[in-house]
């Protein structure tokens, strides 16, 4: 029996369903996960010793690599400092100069623990700001657990088929509006039917969370418009996206200007962290300038600010986000190729770094077409990928991503394996 089966079968004594966030569990893909024991670069390693190419990143926020010698420094330093005080420090201070100089709409910041502490906090103060309860998501986005945001959530709950409500109240989801992603006219009819009701608006400006799925052209500014005209707050869930596609996110990628933000995954380096932030006088609501109460111990963490002034430096570089970009069309091309030099039915999507191959015909604009992707097929290619040293999301809903330390040979190898085990599947 490998090890990693016996750590998961004796994790399942301790912790529910054996792991701390349920897509680790590698339901969907039809096997149970390897344990990791470390990761360096763009390797990862499990128990047994096995090295992988790491193509996940812990969900997106490695993009300097794991064990990146700059992070490690500055934590390093901190650490010696001290790791939690409960106090302001400059770091934070430092952190926060460097989000505001980065993201266009951000004037002001606050940080916290984690992007859902970060979605729940910027929806608190839309709604402290506007007066008013109901939100609008789109199906399949993700914006973190907190209650009245599962409804039609992303890839973590439809990978598992779980309802998106169990334990929320029916008041709380009623506040919760859906419409289709890349839809204005659903958008458009919520807004009226919801006159003078509605808080916000929040979407992933990039869907991150269903593979991944690019805006449709004239969408984001389109949302940015109703917003204006209904006099509802434009919210981008910028945590995968933010530092990713451009040091000032989605939202300098494509020129569009929302009231709020949240960020998260790579600022921390690795670190827990979350931050949200926008136009002052909108983030002048909160406490203790403010009635919107909003705290925590561990907000501003001095090592995880240490680790997130390091990666902003990093990225801020010149050429970062164009050889990133390079990559990720790399990659979105030769996974594409090799789907159809098998035969084998894909579409494919890219922005940035990000990619996705959809096991599916196509086009995929939305989650309704997301869902038409053969699960079953994506949980044979993991597998085989997976036997062949690529380390790939455990499920068909999230992004393949590419860092500032994968190389070529990298990306090679694994559309490498990719032709050589669709070959096989077809």
């Amino acid at each position: 029996m490998l090890k990693s089966v016996q750590l998961f079968e004796e994790a399942q004594h301790y912790i529910p369903g054996g792991v701390n966030s349920p897509v680790r569990a590698y339901k969907s893909v039809g096997t149970t996960p390897r344990f990791v024991s470390s990761a360096q670069g763009s390797r990862i390693y499990d128990v047994e010793g096995r090295e992988y190419i790491d193509f996940v990143q812990s969900w997106g926020p490695m993009i300097l690599g794991h064990g990146s010698a700059e992070v490690i420094e500055s934590v390093t330093d901190q650490l010696k400092r001290g790791t939690s005080f409960g106090a302001p420090t400059v770091l934070e201070t430092m952190a926060a100069k460097a989000v505001v100089d980065a993201v266009p709409s951000i004037d002001l910041v606050r940080f916290v623990s984690s992007g859902t502490e970060a979605v729940m906090s910027a929806i608190r103060l839309a709604r402290g700001y506007t007066d008013r309860d109901k939100i609008i998501k789109f199906d399949g986005n993700y914006h973190g657990h907190s209650d009245g945001l599962l409804a039609s959530a992303g890839s973590g709950l439809v990978t598992l088929g779980i309802p998106s409500t169990p334990g929320v109240t029916k008041g709380n989801a009623a506040d919760t509006l859906i419409a289709p992603y890349n839809d204005l006219g659903a958008v458009r009819t919520l807004f009226e039917v919801n006159k003078d009701e509605v808080a916000c608006l929040i979407l992933e400006p990039v869907a991150g969370n269903m593979g991944v799925i690019p805006p449709a052209d004239g969408f984001l500014q389109g949302l940015r418009d109703l917003c204006d005209e209904f006099g509802a707050l434009l919210i981008f869930d910028e945590v995968i996206t933010g530092f990713r596609l451009a040091l000032g996110g989605a939202q300098e990628y494509y020129g569009i200007t929302p009231d709020l933000t949240t960020l998260g995954k790579i600022i921390g380096g690795g670190f827990p962290v979350g931050a949200f932030g926008g136009r002052r006088e909108i983030m002048e609501k909160l406490a203790p300038l403010g009635p919107v109460y909003q705290a925590g111990t561990l907000s501003g963490n001095p090592i995880a600010m240490a680790a997130g002034i390091t990666v902003i430096e990093r990225l801020s570089r010149p050429g970062t986000y164009e050889g990133l970009e390079a990559k990720g069309k790399r990659l979105a091309t030769g996974l594409k190729a090799a789907a159809d030099a098998a035969g084998i039915a894909t579409f494919g999507t890219q922005v940035g770094s990000m990619t996705c191959l959809y096991f599916t015909e196509g086009p995929v604009i939305d989650w309704d077409s997301a869902a038409k992707s053969d699960t079953e097929f994506y949980g044979a290619y993991f597998r085989a990928m997976l036997d062949r040293g690529m380390w790939l999301a455990p499920s068909q809903f999230e992004a393949c991503f590419a860092s500032l330390v994968t190389t070529e040979d990298d990306i090679d190898a694994l559309i490498a394996a990719a032709e050589e085990t669709l070959k096989e599947l077809a």
